[in-house]
């Protein structure tokens, strides 16, 4: 604490916890990047929404720009503190701060992990439907922050549907109540959208009120080897026909083979170039026509092999082959792609983003997986042992640079649920135009007049 601003900072707020410990900093520093060195002024761990307040105030103060952190599970350098920031970190603020029966909303601090928001909604008879691998670590802020989809957006929808409304810090440290948990409201913008995806660049998400809906009926999963990458929209348009789908999802042999390397369990024999994980609502006639289109697809040769799965545990088998990968990837420090087309551009994308990748990583382990039925691939990049991590990052986003050339050809983004960070921003204008970039500016000076919240992220 021998710095000036935190002595202050300290005496301001004695019951605030600081951190300045060199392992804290390095901790709270980074997200999943891995990229950049973290080196932030200090961590602080507000307890209150207006401890939480009086730290934003201090900063206006002194000048001291400050980093939001949730779980930092992001993948595109959005949480990261390399220059000298404080970092917010919401960790203590993780309870439920009430329930509602008859309008079915849950009211939570910013910093609770996903997981403990489903346990809270089932403790309720009830479900909070956004969900991924990063469950247990990943925060509702955070979620918030980057509209986070995950596996089942084809059911439910991404982050924004569920979040009734939020209670947000700005960039001047005054407390904003948005929407106030209605259905309609048309009194003027809705601001709660506006923050909704923002990366902590307009302000501090603290408390979120949450929708909750019924439960799932039950379910069934089936595992699918694929021949051809043409054949996952045909197998994806012929369940989606047939079945009321909850997820559907795609992953690659390389993949599979990073997967079974962590772990996992072979479920179907022999080598298959992609696969399918599928879950859809069951019943008898659902798995009569499970089973029908399974048929059908073989008969076109669009499907090799399959398995449907006989039990609970057999099911959490067959998903962990997809919500492995990203785990099984991470000690290899992938260089990764997050992408989202419609899905009716995808079948002419995918045959030319295959020749490009195929051209430009000639001897790249290239890891594909993804949300094939909303339109969102994962393009995970391994780095050769032979090559610096200098030289492969420069070459990477060389390709980057091509593949967002091709997106705006073809109406994509360029980052579809992790946002765009550090990582992505040199990129962003393949998916906004130069009006809505100066307007997204505009909107960010009016919510952090001094530029102080999360800066350096989302414009170059």
């Amino acid at each position: 604490m021998t710095d000036a601003r935190l002595a202050a900072l300290a005496a301001r707020l004695p019951n605030l916890r600081l951190l300045t410990d060199p392992a804290d900093l390095e901790h709270y520093g980074r997200d999943w990047t891995r990229r950049w060195t973290p080196a932030p002024l200090a961590i602080a761990l507000p307890a209150d929404v207006a401890e939480l307040q009086a730290v934003v105030r201090w900063a206006n103060e002194q000048q001291v720009a400050i980093v939001p952190s949730g779980g930092r599970t992001g993948l595109s350098g959005g949480a990261v503190a390399a220059n000298g920031e404080l970092v917010l970190s919401l960790e203590r603020m993780n309870r439920v701060l009430g329930f509602d029966g008859v309008d079915r909303t849950l009211t939570v601090q910013a910093g609770m992990t996903l997981h403990a928001v489903h346990e809270a909604a089932k403790e309720q008879g009830l479900l909070y439907p956004v969900d991924f691998a990063a469950r247990g670590s990943c925060s509702i802020g955070g979620n918030i922050a980057t509209n986070a989809g995950g596996i089942r957006v084809i059911r439910y929808g991404n982050t924004r549907e569920w979040i009734a409304g939020l209670t947000v810090v700005a960039g001047n440290g005054e407390l904003l109540q948005l929407n106030r948990g209605l259905i309609k409201n048309s009194s003027g913008y809705d601001l709660r959208q506006l923050l909704i995806g923002s990366e902590g660049t307009l302000g501090v998400v603290v408390e979120a009120t949450l929708r909750l809906t019924d439960p799932p009926p039950p379910s069934q999963v089936m595992l699918l080897a694929l021949p051809t990458m043409d054949a996952l929209m045909e197998v994806f348009a012929l369940f989606r026909s047939r079945l009321t789908l909850q997820a559907f999802e795609f992953f690659t042999d390389a993949a599979l083979r990073h997967v079974l390397a962590h772990g996992a369990q072979r479920a179907i024999d022999g080598e298959h170039p992609y696969y399918v994980v599928t879950e859809f609502d069951s019943s008898e006639s659902a798995q009569d026509a499970a089973l029908a289109a399974f048929e059908s697809g073989v008969d076109h040769g669009w499907i090799s092999d399959g398995v449907i799965a006989q039990s609970d545990a057999q099911a959490a088998a067959l998903w962990r082959l997809r919500e492995g990968i990203t785990e099984s990837l991470a000690p290899h420090r992938p260089y990764k792609n997050d992408i989202s087309l419609r899905i009716s551009a995808l079948p002419a994308f995918l045959r030319e983003i295959q020749a490009l990748l195929g051209r430009e990583y000639p001897h790249f382990d290239v890891v594909w997986f993804g949300h094939i039925g909303d339109g969102n691939l994962h393009i995970n990049v391994l780095r050769p042992d032979d090559l610096s991590d200098s030289d492969f990052i420069a070459q990477c986003e060389h390709v980057t640079k091509l593949l967002a050339e091709t997106l705006q050809r073809h109406g994509g983004s360029i980052s579809a649920e992790h946002g765009i960070g550090l990582v992505k921003r040199a990129y962003l204008g393949s998916t906004r135009s130069e009006a809505e970039i100066a307007l997204m500016r505009g909107v960010r000076q009016v919510f952090d007049p001094n530029g102080l919240l999360n800066p350096g992220k989302l414009f170059v």
